[in-house]
């Protein structure tokens, strides 16, 4: 059909259709810079002229991670542009899948697109070979597209965290500010020393490394002398915080010291050249947690002491020594007055209270922060509780792992069990993996359970311990052959269908026997 109207002359005019009205929305990730916007835009485009697109209207989030929409804010604002019928657009032109986000859960991320959809547009993924017509085969695909892009972010995260892990062991600095009395030196592979580097300056040579070397003189010997006053003395973090605020003296991050400040720098490894990476982690921008020593990274005596090792061992047995005379009433007396007076907790804040143990005391003695907050009826922001599930969990592996050894063997047969990556070979003939799977409850209260499977080790059989709701006792298991690992992680719920039953076991009894006849030699 043929449009005319007649100009402003008065001469008739032909002219085409409109162009639908579109946006482009982009992300440069954090951890993937080779697609840049700049890229996308450019295929953006060429899909918007190959199907009669204009595009109005452009939403960019540059060096945004995709793990969460926090920190988002073009795709918050394209959101709230939808949804409140500011948009004078029906259309969303997105790169690929993944640019909408890398979300942990597919579900999360199935969200946004549904949010726009159900605001009338069309989203369209132009650098992806399927058409996102709300067909089952594309629905298919985004899915399997979302658990991948979410999958990458964990398996980067893992390498990072390894990588990162490498380099601490080896004696290496990984971020933070060098502390008072000491400083940040730039060496290259060689180890040859570059230069200082001052307050927010960072090495800008992928090779190069950082160490941690004495500063002046004259702040080597504030350190001593702090833990002099508080070793030989018996003056307190608070004292000798004024007694530094008197002389004018100020922290290595040019603030007045406090009780806190002080009782840092006490109980620092680095002073005696040690050095220990991780006491806290922040994962795939979850929670913010406090890790049990146990899982802290180290390295001793790789940086040079300032101070004696045996004065930092007495600095420490005095802190310890504080709580030691209190039963677990008298701290979580102290600890609930510490709340009452800031109506918050935390470790830096326990470590400022006067007259209460310190936050390490804490620890110790209720195994966990969290632990010490709930007996005192605080709630953190973040949810903890699975940290304290996971500990749980670990205690409990070696029992299943001796309990299968000891089962296959009363019933004939042979184990042999790999000390670094604990694969069980049974007869010699073929391997099984544990894996104990931690029970989770959604909103409605059902019960789910996410089973991540070894896809590197590659065993011939996992058995699957999947925990009751309380995760205090296995509520049953389940045996996979390797034929079945087509997929990293397995969601399961309370009934699953025909392929997973009929591998389902109330016990490990049959399992045992099967096991130790070689009976699974075929399935596996």
């Amino acid at each position: 059909m043929v449009i005319r109207w007649l100009d402003t002359e008065g001469v008739n005019a032909q002219a085409e259709p409109p162009k639908a009205r579109a946006a482009a929305y982009v992300r440069m990730s954090t951890d993937n810079q080779q697609f840049s916007t700049d890229n996308q835009l450019i295929a953006i485009q060429r899909y918007a002229d190959g199907r009669g697109y204009e595009i109005v209207r452009t939403y960019a989030d540059e060096g945004k991670s995709g793990l969460n929409v926090d920190g988002r804010p073009a795709l918050q604002k394209l959101l709230a542009d939808v949804e409140s019928g500011r948009a004078d657009f029906g259309i969303l032109l997105v790169y690929d899948v993944s640019r909408l986000g890398r979300f942990q859960d597919p579900d999360e991320a199935a969200l946004y697109e549904l949010r726009c959809r159900r605001a009338g547009l069309e989203v369209h993924y132009c650098a992806e070979q399927f058409e996102n017509d709300g067909s089952i085969g594309s629905s298919i695909i985004k899915t399997v597209k979302r658990a991948m892009a979410g999958e990458y972010s964990r398996e980067l995260s893992v390498k990072v965290f390894a990588g990162q892990a490498n380099l601490i062991r080896l004696g290496f600095r990984q971020g933070g500010a060098a502390g008072f009395g000491l400083r940040r030196m730039l060496v290259d592979q060689a180890g040859e020393e570059k230069g200082i580097l001052g307050p927010g300056q960072h090495k800008s040579i992928a090779t190069y490394r950082v160490v941690l070397v004495r500063g002046p003189d004259d702040e080597i010997e504030i350190v001593r002398k702090v833990y002099r006053r508080f070793v030989d003395e018996g003056i307190c973090e608070a004292d000798i915080a004024d007694e530094l605020n008197s002389q004018g003296v100020l922290t290595d991050l040019g603030r007045l010291w406090t009780r806190g400040s002080v009782h840092q720098l006490l109980i620092n490894e680095k002073y005696i050249g040690n050095n220990v990476w991780a006491r806290t982690s922040c994962k795939l921008k979850g929670a913010h947690v406090q890790n049990d020593p146990g899982e802290w990274i180290r390295a001793d005596g790789v940086f040079p002491a300032i101070v004696p090792t045996e004065l930092f061992e007495a600095a420490q047995a005095i802190i310890r020594q504080r709580s030691a005379k209190l039963s677990d009433d008298e701290m979580l007396k102290l600890l609930t007055e510490v709340l009452e007076r800031t109506g918050y907790l935390s470790g830096m804040i326990i470590d400022e209270a006067e007259g209460a143990p310190s936050s390490s005391a804490f620890r110790t003695r209720f195994g966990s922060l969290l632990r010490a907050y709930t007996l005192v009826g605080f709630s953190p922001d973040h949810d903890y509780r699975y940290l304290e599930t996971n500990r749980k969990l670990r205690a409990l592996y070696p029992d299943i792992i001796k309990s299968i050894i000891d089962g296959v063997t009363q019933n004939g047969g042979d184990v042999a069990r790999d000390p670094v990556t604990d694969l069980l070979r049974i007869n010699r003939e073929f391997t099984v993996s544990l894996v104990i799977v931690r029970c989770s409850k959604t909103a409605s209260g059902a019960l789910r359970w996410k089973l991540r499977l070894d896809t590197k080790l590659k065993p011939d059989i996992t058995v699957a311990v999947r925990m009751d709701s309380n995760n205090d006792n296995p509520h049953d298991y389940y045996l996979l052959p390797h034929l079945d690992m087509r997929e990293a992680i397995y969601r399961l719920a309370e009934y699953n269908g025909l392929s997973l039953d009929a591998y389902r076991f109330d016990d490990l009894s049959y399992f045992y026997q099967m096991a130790a006849r070689a009976q699974f030699k075929e399935a596996a």
